[in-house]
């Protein structure tokens, strides 16, 4: 006490004095604060989003009784690397914006609770970065945290194949591409029985945005062996919840090979080949035009609606596609009649025996002047002209006349003595 008496007389002991009390109130005020902000936390988190879905920066202040006065909120972004301010809320004004508006954001807190978390809708790779969050109180001022925001980018899958055709060196079959992943996309190949005939290659790029493209193809030797085979590309990433699966069906592309020609049923006839992609087929009669009233074509299939003898002739299958055709021929011949038939045959049969034995006889006649024995034996056989039965009493002959002088049976009288 008597040194603060002895302060009220000199300036110097006075000064003295009152630079120690302004200490020690300094100290008592920074251990009450110390004190109040002891337990005072700002809560915030990490968060992971994909991207185009919404997300929510929290920021809660907890275990403090002093009076809130605003909260702030600051971003360093991939579109914006320089920490500034961008959203303020007032208790009395309530959320708005500085340095330009932005209505992808909305204040989802409470500020009488503390709460000043934010919602971000429809997020692109360039609001990934670091997100602050600023608490200002009295008398204690600010309290901060940092919220990281990170982007995932589900890639884009596609497969693509170039048209391939019969050879026998190796060529890409099929290629699977996942593009513009971040994090980069994990690409398989399920080959099932083709594990021996294939070979997989698979490459990575990156990008400037952060993304990664993943291309995996598939090589082989283009044969009809392959042709037709299933296989599957299988693609796996951190912005999916689960696998994406393509299928794809190798096609091997050739032009028709071997066609043939079969019968299904009576008059019902069809062209079968073997092609990639498959063939169309074209039917028509060599050197005649098709009897369009007596055939029915549909595709490979031939019909004969009629079964006549004008539908004879030689047809023709044409099988092609873009790669080539082939085609076969089929002869048809129906018979008219069976008994006609029959008797034609016979007759031709007997005319060309005639004609042979006339040629052998004429040669034999040729060389020996003289036509063979059995040829005479054949003259004599054949009739002459019928001759009469003899009787006890000949008849005359009538209606035949005779010469003068002689006799019925020829002969003449002799002279009498």
């Amino acid at each position: 006490m008597d040194g603060c008496l002895c302060c009220a007389f000199k300036d110097t002991l006075w000064t003295q004095c009152f630079s120690r009390s302004s200490t020690m109130l300094l100290l008592v005020l920074i251990l009450i604060l110390s004190t109040v902000t002891e337990g005072l936390k700002v809560i915030g988190g990490n968060i992971t989003v994909v991207q185009g879905e919404t997300a929510i920066l929290p920021c809660k202040l907890v275990d403090t009784a002093e009076p809130l006065t605003q909260i702030s909120w600051q971003k360093m972004t991939r579109g914006k690397p320089q920490n500034n301010n961008f959203y303020t809320i007032l208790a009395k004004n309530g959320p708005q914006f500085v340095n330009g508006r932005d209505d992808r954001f909305a204040f989802v807190g409470n500020f009488t609770n503390n709460d000043g978390s934010l919602e971000l809708s429809n997020t692109t790779l360039m609001d990934e970065g670091t997100y602050t969050c600023i608490f200002t109180l009295f008398p204690s001022g600010n309290h901060k945290t940092e919220i990281p925001l990170n982007l995932l980018v589900p890639p884009v899958i596609s497969l693509k194949n170039d048209p391939v055709t019969l050879g026998d060196e190796e060529v890409s079959l099929v290629t699977c591409t996942a593009a513009g992943s971040r994090p980069p996309a994990e690409v398989v190949w399920i080959t099932g029985t083709l594990e021996k005939s294939v070979r997989i290659t698979t490459n990575y790029s990156s990008h400037a945005n952060g993304t990664t493209t993943t291309v995996s193809s598939l090589f082989g030797i283009p044969t009809k062996e392959i042709n037709s085979h299933s296989v599957q590309c299988v693609v796996t990433s951190a912005a999916r919840s689960d696998k994406e699966t393509l299928n794809f069906n190798i096609q091997v592309f050739f032009p028709p090979m071997g066609v043939n020609i079969i019968e299904k049923s009576q008059g019902v006839f069809e062209c079968l080949t073997e092609a990639n992609p498959p063939s169309t087929f074209t039917w028509q009669r060599i050197s005649q035009p098709m009897p369009q009233s007596a055939v029915k074509v549909e595709g490979a299939t031939l019909q004969l609606l009629s079964m006549t003898s004008n539908l004879n002739g030689l047809y023709q299958c044409e099988a092609s596609n873009p790669y080539g055709s082939e085609h076969s021929h089929l002869y048809v011949h129906v018979n008219s009649g069976k008994g006609a038939c029959t008797a034609c045959w016979t007759i031709l049969i007997f005319l060309l025996i005639l004609i042979a034995f006339g040629a052998a006889a004429a040669w034999y006649y040729y060389k020996y002047r003289k036509f063979p024995s059995a040829l005479t034996r054949m003259v004599e056989w054949i009739p002459r002209e019928r001759q009469q039965v003899p009787t006890d009493s000949p008849e005359p002959t009538h209606g035949v006349p005779f010469e003068a002088g002689e006799q019925q049976d020829g002969s003449h009288p002799t002279p009498s003595q």
